[in-house]
Formats: C-alpha cells, structure tokens, sequence
C-alpha cells in the first residue's frame, strides 16, 4: 500500500487530471475528441501535425515530442500502428517514460505485442509509473460512436481508476495482468478473421448460385450463421463499400503478431494462418489499404454490389 500511497489518488477528473495524446490518426483523433469534449485539458503529439490540427482547434496544446506530452500530464495515451513505434514512443530517449512523473500513468490502445507490453509495465513500475495495455475493437465507427471494446490488462486498481476516461470512449473491460489486453486483441482478431472468411465465402457461394444477396442476408443473419461482422459488413459488401473498417494491412500485422505468439505455444490454429496469408495476399496485390472486408476481392468479386432500387 506504500506504493498506492506515493501516487497521488486524486480521483480521475477534468478538474485535477491532464491528459497527454500520442497518435491522431483515424483511430486516435476520435477517441481524444471524446475526452476533449468531456472537459480533460489534453496535450497532444503526432508525426504529422497537421492530423492533430481539429484538436488544437478546439484548444489542446501541441509539443513536439512524447517526452514534452509525459511532462505536461497526468495520464497519457498512446495509439500508434505497431509495435516498432510503441517502443520507441514510450521508451526511446524522447520518450513517454523519460518524462513522466512518478505517480503517472501510461495506457498503450494500440494493438501491439503481449511481451511488450509486458516490459512496458515493469520498467514503468520501477520508476513508480502505472502502465496499461488497453487495446481496442469496433474500429472507426466504435471509435467515432464512443462505443469500442477497450480489454485492459495491468493492475486492477489502476484500470479502474482510468474509468472516469474509458467511459468517454467505449467500454472497458479488465483482463488480467500487463499483456493480458493484448493477447485478448489478438484472439479477437483470430475471431474477426475467420468471421471476414465465412462471410466472404457464403456470399461468393451465393451469387454464383444464383441467390439475391440482400434475401440471402436477411434469411440467415438471424440465425447460427449471423455475427457482428455479418450485421456490419454484409450491407456494406452489398453497397460495393470496401472502405478501410481496419485496413487489411492492420489485419496482417495483428495476425501475424498473434502467429508469432503461437510459436512459443506450442499448439497448432490452421484458421490462423490461412486468414494471414489470405490478408497477405490482398496486401500483395495491392488492395492492402481498403477495409477488411476487401477479402471478397480475392474470388475476383470486386463487385457483388446490388443495384440499387430504381
């Protein structure tokens, strides 16, 4: 409890805690939007500046390093594109840990790597710092809506002490120890693909047999083969909207990850890996930046778009 006693308990408030963003992009802008509306003060960073520009806007203040956005918060969040950049983000020589206090707290929502993670939390702990992998699902629309999956893993009492923030952007749920929201993403990724999979393959089976589409989705979305991803995405397909929900690029990186992880565990995900090379495939030809559900491109069906009503 001595060390419960050396971090400030202040409850998590806009009154009494500063927020620091790392990471404005289609996912990051959005979430930080909730938080800003909200009422926290926010510090903000990105490679690009000009994607963090609507925040400034709106009167976050802009510096020019992770380390500069660690020295003006209490609480700073980081959502980034992979593991490389989480890294050198939060513990490179500019980073998030050189310039936090003790007493702060570091939450990583980017879909990264468990040992990471892991690493993250003990160095961050030995310099009094909390640390969080709280990575998220429900893509742009769940990031716009405030309404993501957000799967924490650390200390318990530090997840809950973030609530007054998580429940501005979705709805969080503890998983475990520092890693434990990571390895969580990534079986939801190995979900969401074979989901991607099925879909795509019954459509296929569909059409070249000759069944209107939108009947066919409305006959069996609400019995064993319906899904969220189905729901989603099978109106979209049908509209011959392939925009990026998560890039396949991101799919390949996550499925990846998680393939990396299962070496060292000894047991065997067939699906697994046929979904990433079927995501890599995409990325190899080309359509690496439309949505996930661009799987459909692979039976050389860009378009299973109905015309619409006359």
């Amino acid at each position: 409890s001595s060390f419960m006693e050396s971090v400030a308990v202040q409850e998590v408030s806009p009154g009494n805690t500063r927020v620091g963003w790392i990471g404005t992009g289609r996912m990051g802008m959005p979430m930080c939007s909730h938080l800003q509306n909200a009422g926290f003060e926010i510090t903000v960073f990105n490679r690009t500046m000009k994607k963090a520009q609507i925040l400034c806007d709106r009167g976050a203040t802009y510096v020019d390093s992770p380390f500069a956005v660690a020295q003006c918060s209490d609480v700073v969040f980081t959502m980034l594109g992979n593991a490389s950049q989480v890294r050198q983000v939060i513990l490179g020589k500019n980073g998030v840990l050189a310039g936090l206090r003790s007493g702060g707290i570091i939450v990583d929502c980017s879909s990264s790597e468990p040992s990471l993670a892991r690493e993250i939390f003990s160095l961050a702990e030995a310099k009094g710092i909390q640390s969080v992998d709280a990575p998220v699902s429900g893509g742009e629309v769940g990031a716009h809506e405030g309404a993501l999956v957000i799967m924490a893993g650390g200390r318990e009492e530090t997840v809950k002490r973030l609530e007054p923030l998580f429940k501005f952007m979705g709805k969080a749920t503890y998983m475990g120890p520092a890693g434990t929201g990571q390895s969580c993403k990534l079986a939801n990724q190995i979900c969401v693909a074979a989901n991607f999979l099925g879909l795509a393959e019954g459509l296929t089976y569909a059409h070249i047999a000759g069944l209107d589409l939108s009947t066919f989705l409305g006959a069996v979305s609400c019995g064993a083969a319906g899904s969220k991803i189905m729901e989603i995405f099978g109106p979209r397909i049908l509209r011959g909207d392939l925009s990026p929900g998560g890039f396949a690029e991101y799919m390949v990186k996550d499925l990846g990850l998680a393939l990396k992880e299962t070496q060292e565990m000894g047991a065997s995900f067939p699906g697994l890996a046929l979904s990433q090379q079927i995501y890599l495939s995409l990325v190899a030809h080309g359509d690496g930046r439309l949505g996930a559900q661009s799987v459909l491109s692979l039976y050389h069906l860009k378009d299973l778009s109905v015309p619409a009503d006359p």
